[in-house]
């Protein structure tokens, strides 16, 4: 390596430890089991959980399983990506260190795992109530959250514009999925 490049990289290394250590600061001052905060994002974590394993048509698990995890990736790729450039936060933190990790990781994916199984199990279109689905985070979840500060938004980001995040990673998850569904089904048909 570089002379130039290794001094960079010892640069973000040293900065990366200082805002480690601001993190875990700023999670035992404003956002730990101490605040109300802490309890309604430990619901919000395992009461869809608790949903999800009661009503899953056990018949259909992997393939609504396959589904949510994909869901749940993308969600988080998308979540950091926002962070990372400061195009909203979430100043309340069930994990110092996975900040959205209350809602990417159980009510989103299991939210949009459970339409799923209800389109698949009453033959309707997954596209159209998906739409909904997303209208209803972007436009009455994310406004609940802003309200309370489990959210912020910066740089011009609005609720449209989340609509259309969860739009996208609804069809970005489902596409994969369809996609495995076919390998699987030319695999079988040899």
């Amino acid at each position: 390596m570089k002379e130039k490049q290794t001094e960079v990289l010892s640069q973000i290394r040293s900065m990366t430890e200082e805002i480690t250590q601001l993190q875990i600061e700023y999670w035992t001052s404003f956002s730990d089991w101490e605040v109300w905060q802490f309890w309604v994002m430990l619901l919000t974590l395992i009461v869809p959980l608790i949903v999800l394993f009661v009503f899953i048509d056990k018949s259909k698990m992997l393939l609504i399983g396959f589904f949510g995890l994909n869901y749940h990736v993308w969600f988080q790729y998308l979540n950091s990506f926002g962070i990372s450039y400061v195009l909203w936060e979430y100043p309340y933190q069930l994990v110092p260190f996975l900040p959205t990790f209350f809602l990417d990781a159980s009510l989103a994916p299991i939210s949009f795992m459970l339409l799923y199984q209800w389109t698949l199990n009453h033959n309707k279109n997954i596209y159209l109530y998906s739409i909904l689905l997303s209208a209803f985070f972007a436009f009455v979840v994310k406004p609940i959250m802003v309200e309370f500060h489990f959210f912020h938004m910066f740089k011009e980001v609005n609720y449209f514009h989340l609509f259309l995040f969860y739009i996208a990673l609804f069809i970005v998850s489902k596409l994969i999925t369809n996609l495995f569904l076919w390998m699987q089904q030319n695999e079988q048909n040899k």
